[in-house]
């Protein structure tokens, strides 16, 4: 019987440097029943998608309870299939409750987090993230708190300053680089870095980070061939699957209405497949 434990391990294992661990985000048991369906080695869920199929904007606006009980369904969904979930901030304001969170997320089965430095609360548009110290000490209570699980969860510390164009761009890397190495002391296990996409900034970020580097893809940017060879460790497509799938929605609707035509569902699963996936 393979243990979460085992799937913890198994989920670190797939983050090489190189050969990056790709994957392509869910937000319902649907979605992560045809993402495992392709053979997908893990499966990973978007804040964003999990939020706006709840009825909530993301970006901290989802309760804790409807993602831990979305995020226990998708669990149980797949068989065999490491889990590992978006919690945006970490849902509380101090360490102790992201610690909390940590025992709740454990307890669904799952075996990675993302964790974010955005400010829920930030003091000024000029500081969007928290201080580095803060951002610190609630990664090192979830560590402690996996640790007390006896789980080797997988914390992936997203560091937004280049999404939220923090400070002034020619300090950006250096930011984040000293962000990358204070959240890996306390007890980050990999470092994702949302908001660049050029060769010559992702090269100095795995160049310079001393574990595996996850960075966002998506239409028009570096392919995951390309990606590995900086040295990226792991590509997310994060919220551009919901946004696909809810643009088509919007197609759709918009020509039925327009010119009573069908043309924009020509392209989908037949519905015996969807069906099939859901009786497993």
């Amino acid at each position: 019987m393979t243990t979460q434990h085992d799937l913890a391990t198994r989920f670190a294992s797939l983050h090489s440097p190189g050969s990056p661990l790709a994957l392509a985000n869910v937000w319902d048991v649907a979605s992560a029943r045809v993402v495992a369906a392709t053979g997908a080695s893990a499966i990973a869920t978007t804040s964003a998608g999990v939020a706006w199929g709840l009825g909530a904007a993301d970006g901290n606006h989802l309760s804790r309870t409807l993602l831990l009980e979305q995020l226990a369904r998708i669990v149980a969904a797949v068989d065999n299939v490491p889990v590992t979930a978006d919690i945006e901030s970490g849902f509380g304001s101090t360490p102790a409750d992201v610690a909390d969170t940590i025992v709740r997320v454990l307890e669904t089965g799952a075996v990675g987090v993302n964790i974010e430095d955005a400010s829920v609360a930030p003091a000024s548009p000029d500081q969007p993230l928290r201080t580095i110290a803060d951002q610190a000490a609630r990664l090192g209570a979830a560590r402690a708190a996996a640790n007390h699980a006896g789980i080797p969860l997988y914390i992936n510390a997203r560091i937004d300053v280049f999404l939220r164009r923090a400070g002034e761009e020619s300090g950006r890397l250096a930011e984040t680089l000293d962000r990358a190495r204070a959240y890996l002391d306390a007890g980050a296990s990999g470092i994702f870095v949302l908001g660049v996409s050029d060769a010559e900034t992702i090269a100095a970020l795995t160049g310079a980070i001393a574990a595996p580097v996850n960075v966002g893809g998506g239409p028009g940017g570096l392919s995951v061939a390309e990606l590995g060879k900086l040295g990226v460790a792991r590509v997310s497509m994060g919220s551009a699957i919901p946004e696909a799938a809810y643009a088509l929605v919007d197609r759709a609707a918009r020509e039925l209405l327009a010119t009573g035509t069908y043309e924009s569902v020509r392209k989908s699963f037949d519905y015996s497949v969807i069906n099939g996936l859901m009786k497993g």
